[in-house]
């Protein structure tokens, strides 16, 4: 087959201890899945339906990557979050065998550009512009879960300039991380390739040309980036 245009490179995220690479086929997200941060964005962290939304593929960057600072936004917020990749997919998953669809496990940052994503929740309008513009999806290697087990517990941080802006356990997450892979097979068909991220601890908030961003997660490989 040919094509009209040139063909778009593979987007992948390096795997932890070899050469291989994990080829990213979707990038679903988790909105507000830790109670702390749910009510610092004015909401109310009650146990609910749990809501997603999408970043393109090609938002993400890897481990030492700088970042530009985005366009038409002065309030660009960092969200550290545990990063699920997928080695199987399937529809209507259920919850006791969700981790078997589990690849790996890698930390990533939710960049999102808070004025934009506001100026849109106020208005009743997507995300898209504060959540999915270019290079809004730092990740760092990706650990096989076969190497490290199932990642259920473990503490997860964000530093900016070296001093601390988010702590939590990732089992303070109010949706587990087989609860979301259940539901998101309820909505959508899934496959080998896709990632997401499940949501981000309190403590968000603003960085700036120049900030060096550092963030993990026990057991994982850390993230670099810094915002240029």
């Amino acid at each position: 087959m040919q094509f009209a245009v040139p063909v778009p490179p593979v987007v992948s995220i390096p795997i932890a201890g070899g050469d291989e690479s994990f080829p990213v086929r979707r990038v679903y997200c988790v909105g507000r899945n830790y109670a702390a941060h749910a009510r610092e964005m004015g909401k109310d962290p009650e146990r609910e339906a749990p809501f997603f939304f999408l970043k393109p593929t090609d938002n993400i960057v890897g481990n030492g990557v700088d970042v530009p600072y985005p366009p038409r936004s002065s309030n660009l917020h960092h969200e550290i979050e545990l990063v699920v990749a997928l080695a199987l997919g399937g529809k209507d998953v259920p919850v006791n065998m969700a981790n078997e669809l589990v690849f790996g496990y890698a930390v990533g940052n939710d960049l999102t550009r808070r004025d934009l994503q506001l100026q849109a929740r106020d208005a009743g309008r997507p995300w898209f512009t504060g959540k999915g513009f270019d290079h809004s999806a730092p990740v760092a290697a990706i650990s096989r879960r076969s190497d490290i087990g199932t990642l259920d517990r473990g503490a997860i941080w964000l530093n900016v300039n070296g001093v601390e802006r988010q702590r939590a356990d990732i089992t303070d997450l109010i949706w587990s991380v087989p609860e979301i892979i259940a539901e998101l097979s309820a909505l959508f068909e899934l496959f080998p390739g896709d990632v997401i991220f499940t949501g981000t601890p309190a403590g968000v908030g603003a960085v700036v040309r120049g900030d060096l961003i550092e963030g993990g997660i026990e057991g994982l490989a850390g993230l670099q980036t810094r915002i240029v």
